[in-house]
């Protein structure tokens, strides 16, 4: 499938397979951008026997000649980053086509302490973060006292962005928190320790990415975490500090939205979700168990649990609405073979008994809401490794082709287990 300028998004509540989507078309693409979030998401490619977890760099930089692009969007743990460099050098990866945005903003110490204290402070309240930092980053930066990337490149800019910073983060950390002050001088040199590694790399990368478009090149935009995520479209508050929803990725690399030519939303065949907050289609039965021991329904960054659950088809349609998705690729088909039915949830019934099968814009509806589900048959065949539409058992086509009739959009892509090529590619249902 052609695709010049197209943004890969989840369409969930994240960890729906994006990364090996963007891997598997990657292979075929000149640039891939990562537009938002942090080392909070992460994305687990399997190529042949070779396992890799990434957390902040793109899917793409397993092929040496694409070009990798950390966007103005994303906030960055140099840490991290660097660790994961040398992670991947260490494995015969080549990183030197990666690029990073001078606009980016930088994960501070501070910021994960504070992360860790809020979680903490709020107890059974707490929202569930990875603790990572980046909603104290994002936060930063909307109070313009942030850090950047750029910033790395003069050390005085960077100490005295520090030092205001950090009397500010002080008195939270000893008031507030109980906890040591911090030292400026100390922020400032760890940080700035990381300016050798990370130099090379930083870049105009709107600059780039226009030229990329302009001699039409192919270029992946990809999202972290996913759409029921977004902090204005999500389910706020158990959601992430940014916007992982298609417009984002137009803010968060430096084009225009003219620029974009498809959206793909990616979704499960069912619908997992990590952390606190409601999930109508949970379950907690036998089917629920099947899908997350045959679907290693573990999270890539914090390795907690996956909580699962029917596909959400309200939720879905929402998603697809939200980031005018034009197309779907399903992920983990193969999770549902053995099931002796699955189910699709085509409405919610709300608190007052309304029936609605449209995403509720009021929390509270969404959050007493219960679902109302269509049965299908299940199937037991195999089909781990399928690559051929017409290979698939008649059971499983009907499960996908239902869903496409709902979304409304075709379904370009159906995953059939972790490998790199175990997918069926190139249809449209």
């Amino acid at each position: 499938m052609q695709m010049p300028a197209t943004v890969v998004i989840g369409a969930q509540w994240g960890d729906e397979g994006k990364g090996k989507v963007v891997d598997l078309l990657a292979e075929r693409s000149d640039v891939v951008a990562r537009y938002q979030g942090g080392n909070n998401a992460g994305h687990t490619i399997v190529a042949g026997d070779q396992t890799y977890a990434l957390h902040l760099i793109p899917s793409g930089i397993l092929y040496p000649n694409t070009i990798c692009i950390i966007g103005n969007g994303v906030v960055v743990d140099p840490f991290v980053l660097a660790q994961e460099m040398d992670q991947l050098e260490a494995r015969g990866v080549d990183t030197s086509n990666l690029r990073i945005s001078g606009n980016a903003h930088l994960i501070m110490p501070y910021h994960t302490m504070l992360d860790t204290q809020t979680e903490i402070r709020l107890g059974k309240l707490s929202i569930g973060t990875t603790r990572r930092g980046i909603g104290p980053a994002y936060m930063d930066k909307a109070a313009r006292i942030g850090i950047r990337v750029q910033d790395l490149l003069d050390p005085s800019i960077l100490r005295r962005k520090v030092a205001i910073a950090v009397e500010m983060k002080n008195d939270l950390l000893e008031k507030v928190y109980g906890q040591p002050a911090l030292n400026a001088d100390e922020v400032a040199d760890q940080v700035l320790a990381m300016a050798p590694r990370l130099q090379p790399f930083i870049a105009d990368t709107s600059l780039l990415l226009d030229t990329a478009i302009r001699d039409g090149k192919t270029v992946l935009f990809e999202g972290a975490q996913g759409t029921l995520l977004d902090i204005d479209h999500g389910t706020y508050p158990f959601v992430t500090s940014s916007n992982p929803t298609a417009g984002a990725a137009c803010t968060g690399t430096g084009i225009g939205p003219t620029r974009i030519d498809h959206v793909l939303g990616i979704s499960k065949a069912y619908t997992t979700r990590v952390g606190e907050g409601p999930f109508p289609t949970e379950l907690d039965d036998a089917a629920g168990r099947h899908m997350s021991e045959v679907g290693h329904e573990v999270g890539t960054t914090t390795g907690r649990a996956r909580r699962c659950g029917w596909l959400d088809l309200v939720a879905l349609r929402y998603a697809v609405r939200v980031s005018g998705m034009t197309q779907l690729g399903l992920t983990k088909l193969d999770v549902l073979s053995g099931l002796p039915e699955v189910r699709l949830c085509t409405a919610y019934r709300k608190p007052n008994g309304e029936e609605t099968a449209d995403f509720p814009w009021h929390q509270s509806d969404f959050h007493g809401c219960t679902p109302v589900y269509e049965t299908l048959p299940g199937w037991d065949e195999d089909i781990v490794g399928v690559t051929r539409l017409d290979a698939l058992p008649a059971r499983a086509r009907d499960y996908v082709e239902r869903i496409a009739r709902s979304t409304g959009i075709p379904i370009t892509l159906i995953g059939t287990g972790q490998g790199r090529h175990e997918v069926i590619d190139n249809v449209e249902l």
